[in-house]
């Protein structure tokens, strides 16, 4: 059975490309395009991760991550962030989230579902 992952990222050409690559990777891929949605998402079908841009279009990553941390069902999944963010008050807000981790945009596509894998098993 194919490991389910949950992609919530607002940009059309960002989402396509990391769902190509995880779904090469033989992962099931459920999107979500803006952060309430995709933690409707995370609660109905409890991913085996989530990955998660940092700037949404309703609530940036971090704020949606401590709503997953804060839930029962969600708690303990781990979450990836993709931001292309490289400010160092971004990075520490990440690491605060247990559980998590991060990858910088641009995602080098060789290694991105590798990361991803890492991050499940």
């Amino acid at each position: 059975m194919k490991k389910r992952i949950l992609l919530i990222e607002d940009n059309a050409n960002n989402r396509r490309l990391e769902k190509f690559l995880l779904e090469k990777a033989d992962y099931e891929v459920i999107e979500a395009l803006d952060a309430l949605s995709g933690i409707t998402l995370a609660r109905e079908e409890r991913p085996a991760a989530i990955i998660i841009d940092l700037r949404l279009s309703d609530m940036n990553g971090v704020a949606a991550a401590k709503v997953l941390r804060g839930d029962e069902s969600t708690c303990d999944i781990p979450i990836i962030f993709v931001t292309a963010s490289v400010l160092e008050e971004g990075i520490a807000r990440m690491k605060e989230i247990s559980k998590s981790t991060y990858i910088m945009k641009p995602i080098n596509t060789r290694t991105f579902a590798e990361e991803i894998s890492r991050q499940i098993e």
